[in-house]
């Protein structure tokens, strides 16, 4: 399609359909969401000094995988949002098929986006373009074309640039398929940003002491914290184990060291980053000497098609921006500081579990000092089973009502949850594990507590976050 045709079938489709969906009794009241179809990847999060830039894979159009544009939302303070210009539809010979997930770095005093351009042929395959585009004074992007094609060895499957800069550097790492349906994440290095030379494989199936991981490793993020190198990643086609990567993609990551001048990327086993039913495609950014996370609550091929704000035109949100830091060599995830501005007067509590009194409301925040076993009900389809070392989170199923689960291990002191509506977020000991899942609760939402040991209990009700 053509800008002008896209533009305004856009523009239709959110004056038709955004009243129902900002309307809807599951739409969040301060996650970022889409006014209408479908949201996944969060793309080119960065910081410019003065904003916070967050870009999305957005289909407007419907709530399926189709279409794929990048929205972009900026802030100040990571609470109050506003919507700016449609950075990019697919509108050229090199991304038609969708403009799919990337990065945003500052590049000569312009924001500037590197994305994958998604080519589909007649016959099943496929080819992917890495691409550039440069911020204009009107606030929407100039598309400067394709500055890196498919490398030799590898499927169309290519895609997910994230940039960044060290010293006079830059470097890139791209999610890639080998021609034998190996999962890889291939590393970049150029002088500037329209002339790239692949290094090598920094990670992948059957690299680095890994045995056969995936058949395709998407959305990497590589960054160094805290002494430490992360890489972020999500190898579809991993093997699900007895309580881990049960998810139908999961999100994982890898700790080791990294030298820019020898280059090899020494690291460990993969790690789930969040345990939960719902969370994939992260990406981080440096801020202010913070590093800081979204990721998408959904999961590619999951059950999503089978929840009900389909109904009203709408699917997905992100996840709540995160702060990590390294400790104990784990990855620690916790919920940013600004969020706090969201609270209302705490109400405090403390006894026996099972006389703790209940949280009626769609948007909270608790905090639980634990002594022993607890558990947690959510409405009348979602439950936190706490005992023996290990937390189990059970959800009914969406598709067919069957209770699933998903699991945490460890010693558990210390719970933080955040709700908004239809989704929870739990962090276990300050950030050493996180779970993420959407839930779908009756008209009256209530939560319980349950157990006869001691708990101490902080809650807040959340305020309503603006997004204009």
């Amino acid at each position: 399609m053509t800008k002008s045709e896209g533009l305004s079938a856009i523009l239709q489709a959110v004056m038709r359909n955004s009243a129902n969906a900002t309307k809807d009794k599951y739409y969040p009241h301060w996650h970022l969401a889409p006014v209408t179809g479908l949201l996944n990847d969060p793309n080119g999060f960065c910081f410019d000094g003065e904003y916070y830039h967050l870009f999305y894979q957005w289909n407007p159009l419907s709530c399926e995988h189709k279409n794929k544009c990048w929205g972009h939302w900026r802030s100040k303070d990571l609470i109050t949002w506003q919507h700016q210009p449609i950075a990019l539809l697919p509108d050229e010979f090199y991304d038609k098929d969708g403009c799919y997930s990337g990065s945003a770095v500052i590049h000569q005093g312009q924001l500037t986006l590197c994305y994958t351009g998604n080519v589909k042929f007649q016959d099943g395959s496929r080819t992917a373009w890495q691409c550039l585009a440069v911020e204009n004074k009107q606030g929407g992007f100039d598309k400067l074309g394709p500055v890196l094609g498919l490398p030799d060895g590898y499927s169309g499957h290519v895609r997910d640039p994230k940039i960044w800069q060290y010293n006079d550097l830059w470097y890139m790492v791209l999610g890639a398929q080998t021609q034998d349906k190996q999962g890889k994440v291939l590393l970049y290095r150029a002088s500037h940003l329209y002339q790239w030379q692949l290094v090598g494989e920094l990670a992948g199936s059957h690299l680095g002491g890994l045995h056969d991981a995936g058949y395709m490793w998407e959305c990497p993020d590589f960054f160094e914290l805290d002494g430490h190198f992360i890489l972020l990643t999500c190898p579809q086609g991993i093997k699900k184990q007895q309580q881990r990567f049960l998810n139908s993609h999961p999100s994982a990551y890898l700790i080791g060291s990294f030298d820019y001048s020898t280059l090899p990327f020494q690291h460990g086993d993969l790690i789930e980053l969040d345990a939960g039913f719902e969370f994939y495609a992260p990406q981080t950014t440096v801020a202010n000497g913070r590093r800081l996370l979204f990721g998408w609550m959904g999961v590619p091929d999951g059950e999503e098609i089978y929840q009900p704000t389909i109904a009203n035109g709408w699917i997905h949100q992100m996840t709540c921006p995160r702060e990590l830091h390294i400790k104990e060599n784990k990855l620690y995830q916790q919920p940013v500081k600004e969020l706090q501005q969201l609270r209302q007067k705490p109400v405090y509590w403390q006894g026996l579990a099972d006389n703790a009194p209940d949280i009626h409301g769609f948007s909270f925040e608790f905090e639980v000092e634990l002594f022993g076993s607890l558990a947690i009900h959510f409405s009348d389809n979602l439950a936190l089973i706490i005992e023996n070392n290990q937390a189990v989170l059970k959800r009914r199923s969406v598709k067919n009502g069957e209770w699933q689960s998903r699991f945490w291990s460890g010693d558990i002191k210390h719970l933080q949850i955040l709700c908004d509506h239809s989704s929870v977020e739990i962090f276990f000991n300050h950030g050493a594990g996180v779970m993420s899942s959407r839930f779908f609760p009756s008209e009256k939402q209530t939560i319980c507590f349950l157990g006869k040991d001691t708990i101490n209990l902080t809650t807040w009700q959340l305020k309503h976050a603006s997004l204009s």
